[in-house]
């Protein structure tokens, strides 16, 4: 009987927001206690462990005291580095783990005659044959696969699991069809185990002279729309040749689409409020879509007076996303196949006196696009450049220092 779990595409740290890489830590910590508790024989991390090749002091702190839990209960960690845990240096986080004892990365071999001879790493305690190969930006692996003896791999007995980092072309969804992907031809065939990251997408499939490819999807989302899509993470169990779904819940999710298409901005506002005052949202991560073409100012949508109700309902954290939104104000607004100059003098003509109020508007806009073009002076600070693109722009408009300050004193008031 063998029992084991397979996490992809953790991204540890990957968040912008503290709030929400609270959450991906969390999910990690999480899942880990579910394993223990499932009793499994050992644990696959098939990339992407963390965000970056070199993560932050505190979130690698809170990894190392769940392998160090791993450990202590004698279950292996067995890992390949992903496109964001692995730099173009070869350096990455994962070997200081590994030299710690806390994880083996199962990438291992050497290079005979052109080829790629992959080395197996043998659990002990079921005698599971684990090998793979890394994932790289821009998917650079493919040399690897390329060079790859398969025949050595295909020919050796016993139960075996080959771990990858790549999207696959016959498994790719719809969604991502612009992503790089590599046949399934590219895999060794004949083993018992696919485990498969870099795609955030929950998926068990079986291919001819493939058997379980399995993609797991992230432990938590990483993404907003990864958020509405998911409405959280999780992980696969093989127990026994049956293969399950796992959720890792740590938070409610709530996610809520409205179509603006020709309402005007009160309506949505009094839409979004009503939504956020029908029910509690204690420890609920909230995302609000807007679409469609509003009837007036985006900039009249009041996001705070909304985001203030579903904090004080209790919600976790409050995300919003208006990438579907446009508005009446620019929809006359057509981008034809011209030059970027004809364009920009086109949309500033059109839209002369809608935002600026000085005489010659299209003038001074042109004459603004072209000073601020700057570019950073070799030797010159981050702060000497900031501090020289305002002077340039103050000068085209013609602020001074003491008429800046009597806006801003303005403002204030």
């Amino acid at each position: 009987m063998m029992r084991f779990a397979h996490f992809a595409d953790c991204h540890i740290g990957g968040w912008k927001d503290e709030q929400m890489r609270e959450l991906s830590i969390r999910s990690f910590q999480r899942a880990v206690s579910m394993v223990m508790e499932q009793k499994i024989d050992f644990l696959l991390i098939a990339g992407d462990l963390f965000n970056t090749s070199l993560p932050a002091i505190d979130k690698l702190k809170s990894v190392v005291v769940s392998l160090k839990q791993l450990k202590r209960r004698g279950i292996p960690v067995y890992i390949i580095p992903g496109s964001h845990d692995f730099s173009p240096s070869g350096k990455t986080m994962l070997d200081v783990l590994e030299e710690a004892e806390l994880l083996t990365n199962v990438m291992k071999g050497e290079v005979k005659e052109g080829k790629i001879v992959l080395r197996f790493t043998i659990d002990q305690k079921t005698g599971a044959k684990i090998t793979g190969i890394l994932g790289k930006k821009g998917m650079l692996e493919r040399s690897y696969y390329e060079a790859l003896d398969t025949l050595a791999l295909e020919q050796e007995p016993g139960f075996k699991i080959f771990m990858f980092h790549t999207a696959l072309s016959e498994l790719k969804p719809k969604e991502l069809e612009l992503m790089l992907a590599y046949p399934a031809s590219f895999l060794p065939k004949g083993f018992d185990y696919y485990a498969g990251g870099h795609v955030h997408i929950v998926r068990h499939a079986e291919l001819e002279g493939y058997k379980n490819i399995v993609y797991p999807g992230p432990l938590f989302p990483n993404s907003f729309a990864e958020v509405e899509k998911l409405q959280g993470g999780g992980f696969y169990l093989y127990n026994d040749g049956k293969i399950s779904f796992e959720h890792v819940r740590v938070v409610n999710i709530h996610s809520f689409s409205l179509n603006c298409e020709q309402k005007k901005p009160e309506a949505v506002q009094e839409a979004m409020m009503e939504i956020a005052k029908k029910q509690a949202w204690n420890n609920t991560l909230v995302t609000i879509r807007l679409k469609g073409c509003l009837d007036g100012k985006v900039s009249d949508l009041d996001f705070r007076e909304v985001f203030r109700e579903l904090y004080q309902r209790g919600a976790y954290f409050v995300m919003k996303s208006a990438s579907l939104l446009t508005s009446k104000e620019f929809a006359e607004v057509r981008v034809a196949e011209q030059g970027i100059e004809a364009v920009e003098e086109r949309l500033m003509a059109e839209h002369a006196g809608q935002v600026l109020l000085w005489e010659d508007e299209p003038g001074m806009m042109k004459q603004l696009l072209h000073e601020l073009s700057l570019e950073k002076n070799e030797g010159e600070s981050r702060a000497d450049f900031e501090q020289r693109v305002v002077r340039t722009a103050r000068q085209v408009l013609g602020i001074t220092q003491d008429t800046a300050g009597s806006a801003g004193d303005q403002a204030h008031q």
